[in-house]
């Protein structure tokens, strides 16, 4: 296998080009793609490997593909996944304007937030927030999207039925992460010997995720901003999110899982157990996985997610599904291993 691609109902397969494909959210958009249905790999851009095959960093790839990264900016494409750091998108896109047929999907968190209340535009058009459960309609009539950021995504998806029904008034959340959350770059607290064995906690209260959880619950419910107080851990395993939102809600338990699974019907990815969830559920899937414990007026609500998928790759592939019509759980289909 090459590039992918089969032509969809007739239909030209989608040509994909992407910028940083030598990090962790790069090589996963890369494994999804080579299988996607209706897309055809073109361009895979990485200064620092330019001229090497793909599988020299991704050393999985081997036997996959024969794709090796370029250091041209891909330019015949119909969709460009940003996969940069924090920063760099913005500078990439004010340097290289996209042609007015490409569309943006930007992973970093350059434009997941308004600006006094008004979207962030790319070639004078809007960059919507990609959180599919939240607005799935706008992603379908997007010509750019802003993928939000992985812990943002499990606290969301955790939160938003609460806000919608007017019951969340304050929460206070804590989840914990595995070491790709941090990245490819090295540093004194992704060493094997630092990690293994340890949890410790970071960022306490001022994770940067925050401004676009309290920016989503404000615009699901304009006239209340409920406080979200976040410790965020890290973990010693690679991959994957664990979080667990308390709130106070005196509504009967059958009540608020029914307005939890009446929330997400019909969103693919989001699931609502009765019984209690773990961390391999959702590893190497683009899953939610949701559950609801109740003491009291205490409300806990658990989500786990796979902070590389739906955290961050498979979610931008589920909003390139919508943004061209496609079945949203198109190249999508993966499965969990348990043990």
């Amino acid at each position: 296998m090459s590039s992918g691609a089969q032509a969809r109902g007739g239909a030209a397969p989608i040509r994909v080009g992407i910028v940083g494909g030598a990090g962790y959210t790069g090589g996963e958009l890369i494994r999804i793609l080579l299988r996607h249905p209706h897309v055809t790999l073109t361009a895979i851009h990485s200064r620092s490997n330019a001229g090497q095959p793909l599988y020299k960093v991704h050393t999985d790839l081997l036997g996959d593909t024969d794709l090796v990264f370029t250091d041209v900016l891909p330019t015949e494409v119909d969709v460009l996944f940003l996969c940069m750091g924090h920063g760099e998108s913005k500078k990439f896109m004010e340097a290289t304007p996209p042609a007015p047929q490409v569309r943006i999907i930007d992973l970093s968190q350059d434009y997941r937030l308004d600006e006094k209340g008004v979207r962030a535009l790319i070639g004078g058009k809007p960059i919507v927030y990609g959180l599919p459960e939240y607005q799935r309609e706008a992603i379908k009539k997007a010509a750019h999207v802003a993928n939000p950021g992985c812990f943002a995504t499990a606290i969301q998806l955790g939160l938003l039925p609460l806000a919608k029904e007017g019951w969340l008034e304050e929460a206070y959340t804590t989840g914990i992460t595995g070491s790709t959350g941090a990245g490819q770059s090295l540093q004194a607290t992704t060493q094997f010997s630092w990690r293994a064995d340890n949890v410790s906690a970071y960022k306490t209260l001022t994770h940067q995720h925050l401004r676009e959880v309290r920016q989503t619950l404000k615009a699901l419910n304009p006239l209340v901003e409920p406080p979200v107080h976040f410790v965020p851990w890290r973990g010693n395993f690679t991959r994957g999110i664990f979080v667990s939102s308390t709130v106070t809600c005196a509504a009967p338990l059958k009540d608020i899982q029914e307005a939890y699974r009446r929330y997400y019907e019909g969103h693919p990815f989001t699931h609502v157990s009765s019984e209690p969830i773990d961390l391999k559920q959702v590893i190497q899937t683009n899953k939610c996985l949701i559950q609801l414990e109740q003491a009291g007026d205490k409300l806990v609500v658990h989500s786990a997610i796979d902070n590389l998928l739906k955290g961050a790759s498979g979610q931008a592939v589920q909003n390139m599904n919508l943004m061209f019509g496609l079945e949203e759980k198109a190249g999508l289909d993966l499965k969990a291993g348990s043990f």
